[in-house]
């Protein structure tokens, strides 16, 4: 081999950069364990509430520690940013999807106009969006289109406005305005993207990723590590809408008569159905509308749809309070249009707002706010120059805030008024009131305000981290999300690695057991090869996933193969009384060309898998390509460079067997070809029988498919999955699925209760009415808080919960059905290209319709009977197409052994085909006995999530090895005879 100087170079200096590079993940790892430690040694576990101690005790360490040298190159800061990033699956963290609303930023852009048309159309794109995968101003224009009639974009009510004057005239036609909105629109959604990078980076986690997905307006968020999930979800969808309103007195006569009148009018309304079961006391309501005038009403004796929801005075400028859970229905009621029409003319404008309810707080003060027609707050937040967090003259935590000055103009004004009026100012944040202070000396100059209230230090960071960053030009919905406990990213790590180490020493085993002394050669190469995988993995900046971890363990199946197929053509070179050296070079060339072909198919659906794919399953795919880069560098240059070192030494003997494997699989003679009619037979009931299941049974589609929410429970002692089934779909209706998943103390609860509902108030009541089903599994001093949380420290609690909308779910159906149809067209034209025959293209593709079939037949027949999980989601697809992968890995293979024989030989009526297989049996049976060996280790032991991923993987190998000697190449065979025949004809 020529240059080995600089092959040797080459592989030194690369496996010391990886080295380095992964030096930064030991060195963090290290830190934070003795932070651990110190943490433990140093608060007791009898301590009231001591895990949150602890942790902020390890925070303080690592903070303190943070810039001192580390071996003299690093410190533990700079090691953290460079260490290997880690996936939710193995840190514990949030994913979420956020989708931007468009429809609220062409409203913007129209300035909230009140043409009939322009909402028609948008209404319209609304309904369409429901069952479309096009993007939501494509369905907007498309409704316009359909019903504008005479009216145009550019009509001034609608985009030739004020604000859009110096690019929109009334002049111009809607094919001219049309680019200028969508560049509008996508302006709109790279500032919703720069406002949410400002605020991740002020949320205090470590590597957090940020995507935007296309011009879907989808911006794709990953904060790994992150420990309060629900801080970090209000920090994501929390548009940043600060608002100043003037308030009405709660003392108002008006607002009191109209209460009751509004009260009276439910009663002939809503009826008693709906109202609470018990009145309140009359000394209560007496007391709370003591202003009143009741002649004629005996109030404490009927009862009262509005009334009857009071449960006390407000507080500060608040007319009421009412229940938490009874917020939605008091909104519902003063909404009304019979209501509504009962308003004085003073109070024609009035808008109804909420306060921010205090944590764990069960009552709610209602605000009535002074409006105007156009609803238009008295100060907007677009104002507020700065806002930092800071503390209240009681050293309470608060917001402080400065205004420019136009806000400092307007506060002087609004703080005037409240003054004169006697009023409070209700400071809004995303249409709730954090704060409702009265103004007591006057008109304020210096546009300074302060945000009040029952905050914690981290909720006045985050706060005024959302105020500097802006408020977002649209609302923004969390469409898919994925929350996963810290302790079951421990144990998925410690699953990971402990399968990755079985699997690594069963290789080792495998390969020193069948060639000896060279199978030691190969076991380096392969250490080296892994050490390579994880250098670029932290080069790139690359996230490792369970799944990642997964491709890296099916990598080492794989570089397995190479070293394999250069094996066998170096015996065969020897057995054909060649020497050590020029077998060797002989070897690695014949064998050359079956490598790269395997690898490139493989590689092609890795890549497919890839763009397509999301989150773990893309960190696979991730993996599986760098492994593939990787194996081919260390399976031909560097085992070759230590087996050539080794040969050219004096006296030295090299054997490639051992005395238990020297003649195993020699001179097969197994007519293949022979046995194709029954082996049609054979596959033909196979897939037909689970043909007839997918059609009568079907397949179980996890969320990803059909949308929903799944959450994985844990709970202290076993419990029986259809007892709690049973329960829950009396909560959550039918439709709802329960089943054990993994031990028989965990559950995997799958439910589309609501839905097509978007927001947090949604999540939260469903974990609510969770935490409330299961409370009787639950200890007796199990709260809300640490239900939700499923910490390490206990033995219950939600480890994992997905959320998926049904519009990315049919997005996420077909990503997988084009890449399925991708990856084997790719496929087909690669084989057809570099086999020059389209019979060879078609065997190929019949075997892995074949191979993917079986699989999913398979899952359809046990679907309902393994006892791990068999849904169909991401992690499925990508082992479809992993399997599509494999399958072609060693079809070619086959294949490049039958060009190579044939075109030496001719066909010879198929002879020389079976002699091809037979010689590429050896290969084919260890390949596969390898990567089996491989993929039982992951699914044993590789954690149950990975469990139905690597069941699908097994059978399709299993599958696959069968389809490219009966199925692939008995159909090359029979349509390439027939050319053949018709040739001579």
């Amino acid at each position: 081999m020529q240059s080995k100087g600089l092959i040797k170079l080459f592989a030194f200096l690369f496996g010391i950069v990886s080295i380095y590079q992964l030096s930064y993940t030991f060195i963090s790892s290290n830190v934070e364990q003795k932070a651990a430690d110190f943490a433990v040694s140093k608060i007791s576990s009898n301590e009231e509430d001591y895990i949150s101690k602890r942790e902020a005790l390890e925070l303080t360490y690592l903070d303190s520690i943070g810039n001192r040298s580390i071996l003299g190159y690093t410190s533990y800061k700079d090691a953290k940013s460079k260490e290997l990033n880690k996936g939710l699956d193995l840190k514990g963290g949030i994913n979420v999807t956020l989708q931007i609303s468009v429809k609220d930023i062409l409203k913007g852009l129209a300035n909230n106009t009140k043409n009939p048309v322009f909402n028609q159309a948008l209404a319209d794109a609304d309904t369409a969006s429901k069952n479309s995968d096009d993007t939501y101003l494509n369905l907007f224009f498309d409704a316009f289109d359909a019903i504008s009639g005479d009216t145009n974009l550019s009509d001034p009510s609608i985009f030739a406005n004020k604000a859009l004057s110096e690019e929109i005239n009334f002049q111009m036609s809607d094919d001219e305005v049309k680019p200028i909105i969508s560049r509008k629109i996508d302006q709109s959604i790279i500032s919703a993207f720069e406002v949410l990078r400002e605020r991740i980076d002020g949320f205090g986690v470590t590597q957090p990723n940020i995507q935007r997905e296309g011009t879907s307006g989808r911006i794709l968020v990953e904060l790994p590590g992150a420990k309060d999930i629900t801080r970090a979800q209000e920090l994501l969808s929390s548009t940043a809408q600060l608002e100043f309103w003037e308030t009405y007195q709660p003392q108002s006569q008006a607002l009191n008569n109209f209460i009751v009148s509004a009260n009276e009018e439910l009663k002939s309304i809503v009826g008693t159905d709906d109202a609470t079961a018990e009145a309140k006391p009359e000394s209560e309501i007496d007391s709370l509308l003591s202003d009143v005038a009741q002649d004629s009403l005996d109030l404490a004796s009927q009862v009262n749809p509005l009334l009857d929801l009071i449960q006390g005075q407000g507080v500060g400028y608040q007319l009421f309070r009412f229940a938490a859970n009874d917020t939605a229905k008091v909104g519902s009621y003063l909404r009304m249009n019979a209501v509504k029409k009962l308003l004085p003319k003073e109070l024609q404008y009035v808008k109804w707002a909420w306060e921010r309810p205090a944590k764990n707080s069960e009552l709610v003060g209602l605000y009535a706010l002074k409006s105007n027609r156009d609803n238009a707050p008295r100060i907007s937040g677009d104002v507020v120059s700065d806002a930092r967090d800071s503390f209240d003259q009681y050293g309470k935590p608060a917001v402080s805030m400065t205004m420019n000055t136009k806000g400092a103009r307007e506060w002087e004004e609004l703080t005037g008024d409240a003054f004169n009026n006697q009023t409070g100012i209700a400071i809004v944040l995303d249409n709730k009131v954090f704060t409702a202070p009265g103004v007591s000396s006057g008109p304020i100059s210096g546009g300074r305000s302060e945000i009040t209230g029952t905050f914690t230090v981290d909720e006045t960071k985050d706060i005024a981290n959302v105020l500097r960053a802006g408020k977002l030009p649209a609302s923004a919905e969390i469409i898919q999300s994925e929350i996963v406990g810290p302790s079951l990213g421990q144990e998925a790590i410690d699953s990971g690695f402990k399968s990755f180490v079985i699997a690594m020493i069963l290789v080792l085993v495998w390969m020193m057991f069948y060639y000896g002394k060279s199978g030691i050669f190969s076991n380096l190469a392969l250490i080296l090869n892994i050490i390579l995988i994880f250098g670029v993995l932290v080069s790139l900046n690359a996230v490792l996933t369970l799944p990642g971890i997964a491709g890296i363990v099916l990598t080492i199946g794989m570089s397995v193969d190479a070293n394999v197929l250069i094996y066998e053509r170096i015996k065969e070179e020897i057995a054909r009384g060649k020497g050590k050296l020029q077998a060797v070079e002989d070897g690695f060339s014949n064998a050359l060309s079956s490598i790269l072909d395997a690898n490139i198919t493989t590689g092609l659906t890795a890549f497919i898998l890839f763009i397509f794919g999301s989150g773990p399953i893309k960190g696979f795919a991730t993996t599986l390509l760098i492994g593939i880069a990787t194996s081919l560098f260390t399976a031909i240059f560097v085992t070759r460079l230590l087996i050539e070192n080794h040969l050219e030494g004096k006296n030295r003997r090299l054997d490639f067997s051992t005395s238990l494997t020297k003649k195993l699989f020699q001179n097969n003679s197994i007519a293949f070809l022979a046995k194709r009619k029954i082996a049609y037979v054979i596959s033909a009931v196979l897939v037909g029988v689970g043909l007839v299941s997918l059609f009568t049974t079907g397949l179980q589609q996890g969320v990803d498919f059909v949308g929903g929410r799944s959450y994985q429970v844990r709970f202290e002692h076993p419990v029986s999955a259809s007892e709690i089934a049973s329960e829950l779909n009396d909560v959550f209706g039918s439709g709802t699925n329960v089943k054990t998943f993994g031990g028989a103390n965990q559950i995997k609860v799958t439910t589309p209760y609501k839905v097509d509902v978007e927001g947090i108030e949604v999540d939260t009541e469903i974990q609510q009415k969770l935490f409330s089903s299961l409370s009787s599994y639950l200890p007796e001093d199990a709260t809300y808080e640490n239900f939700i949380t499923g910490s390490v420290h206990q033995g219950f609690g939600i480890l994992q919960s997905v959320k998926v909308g049904p519009t990315i779910a049919d997005d996420i159906k077909n990503n997988a059905f084009l890449a399925i149809i991708g990856s084997l067209a790719v496929v087909f034209l690669y084989i057809l290209l570099r086999f020059r025959k389209w019979q060879f293209s078609l065997g190929a593709v019949v075997a892995v319709f074949h191979d993917v079939l079986f699989v999913l037949g398979i899952f359809s027949l046990t679907g309902k009977l393994m006892p791990f999980n068999m849904e169909i989601d991401q992690a499925f697809i990508a082992a479809i197409l992993t399997v599509i992968g494999y399958s072609l890995n060693d079809t070619v293979v086959v294949f490049d052994r039958i060009r190579e024989v044939v075109g030496l030989n001719g066909w010879k009526g198929g002879q020389h085909v079976d002699e091809a297989l037979n010689s590429t049996l050896s290969r084919t049976l260890n390949t596969s006995l390898t990567t089996l060996v491989v993929l039982v280790a992951i699914f044993i032991f590789g954690g149950e999530s990975l469990r139905g991923f690597m069941f699908a993987m097994i059978v399709g190998v299993v599958v696959g090895t069968y389809s490219s000697l009966f199925i692939a190449t008995p159909v090359m065979f029979d349509f390439l005879k027939k050319k053949l025949t018709d040739g001579k004809k």
